[in-house]
């Protein structure tokens, strides 16, 4: 598709450290006096722009209200109702505009699937953050949402005039953030083993990271997904395109379900007998399977990262097998041995002192 996209491409991490620079700088605007300027992101539908908004603010512990501008069918909705008040017609603001002193974020989401009229009265409101019946607090900042122009999106394309009033970013899918995102929201293991092995499937129609998180919140209950598999495609077919419903089929077939979680791996009393070897076996198939081992070493940094455990010297040991393991790529050895390395752990920093991680490290530089 011939999509039109505005700013940047950025990852799920570059958007939100574009988002505080910009909510810092028109903190300080505000305060002398000078012009703010809202930020809009742009993305693919089920992409993940609106739970970035949110999640920032309640990171920063800022008020959030959300609205659809989609949804407003009169100029009512946005700039409120006429009442007389002693002889004089005045508007009275929405219920959902904002009343009490930030900091906060008005989310207006998917703002070019507005109609026309109500893009052109939002734009008063993203120049001088007030329309004609109210006007934001003090701190409160405008973030804006927007599928691209172009291709199958039923949008309303927005002009030169409304677009030079915003700062613009586009949100494109990460696989790994995603892979991080999901370990730190729990989601189903399986769920995220399929992803980061079939990686191609990801982006469709109607496969989107929302409706695979859909689809896998669905599956978490089911224990053995091999003897309900019947259920498992109907609810895959529910959320996702039938390539990707396919293929997760395929992978529980596999029995690639049950790859080797990341504690195992870190509890291992012994790591040859309960690890390496039926790994080795797993993946050696026919030719080595490069994704399966991508996923484990994916999945096992992850744990380490961002799981709240501590950190023992038999994990470190295992870790180190892990990495030392000679049917492992070199190349996933590296970048699993250098996230570890760099991380603020410092346990983990202690890898470097094993001489073989060391002398890997070494080479890279």
């Amino acid at each position: 598709m011939n999509y039109t996209y505005y700013g940047s491409r950025a990852t799920a991490s570059e958007v939100i450290a574009f988002l505080k620079h910009v909510l810092s700088a028109n903190e300080q605007a505000e305060y002398r006096g000078k012009a703010r300027t809202p930020a809009c992101i742009w993305g693919r539908h089920g992409i993940g722009k609106t739970e970035i908004v949110q999640s920032l603010a309640e990171e920063l512990g800022y008020e959030f209200i959300y609205i659809a501008p989609a949804q407003f069918e009169e100029m009512g909705d946005l700039v409120g109702m006429p009442s007389i008040e002693e002889e004089q017609t005045v508007f009275r603001a929405p219920e959902w505009v904002p009343r009490k002193k930030g900091p906060g974020i008005l989310l207006i989401d998917d703002v070019n699937r507005a109609d026309d009229r109500i893009l052109r009265g939002i734009m008063q409101l993203l120049q001088n953050y007030e329309l004609v019946s109210w006007r934001l607090p003090a701190k409160w900042h405008l973030v804006l949402t927007a599928n691209p122009d172009g291709g199958d999106y039923s949008v309303t394309p927005m002009d030169d005039a409304m677009l030079t009033r915003m700062m613009h970013i586009t949100l494109e899918f990460d696989l790994q953030e995603w892979a991080r995102w999901a370990e730190r929201h729990a989601i189903d293991p399986r769920g995220i083993n399929f992803v980061l092995t079939y990686p191609d499937v990801i982006m469709g129609n109607r496969t989107t990271p929302r409706t695979l998180v859909q689809f896998f919140e669905s599956i978490k209950s089911i224990k053995e997904l091999d003897k309900e598999l019947a259920l498992v495609r109907l609810l895959a077919d529910a959320c996702l395109d039938e390539q990707t419903a396919s293929a997760f089929i395929a992978y529980v077939n596999q029995d690639l379900r049950s790859l080797i979680e990341p504690e195992d791996i870190c509890n291992a009393h012994q790591f040859e007998a309960q690890i390496a070897q039926p790994l080795q076996k797993m993946v050696s198939k026919g030719t080595l399977r490069v994704d399966l081992l991508t996923t484990i070493a994916t999945r096992l940094t992850n744990y380490l990262l961002l799981g709240d455990i501590a950190i023992q010297d038999t994990l470190l040991t295992n870790v180190v097998a892990f990495l030392k393991l000679d049917f492992l790529p070199n190349d996933i050895r590296l970048a699993m041995a250098r996230n570890l390395v760099q991380s603020n752990k410092t346990k983990l920093q202690e890898l470097a002192s094993d001489p073989t991680v060391g002398m890997l490290l070494l080479e890279e530089m």
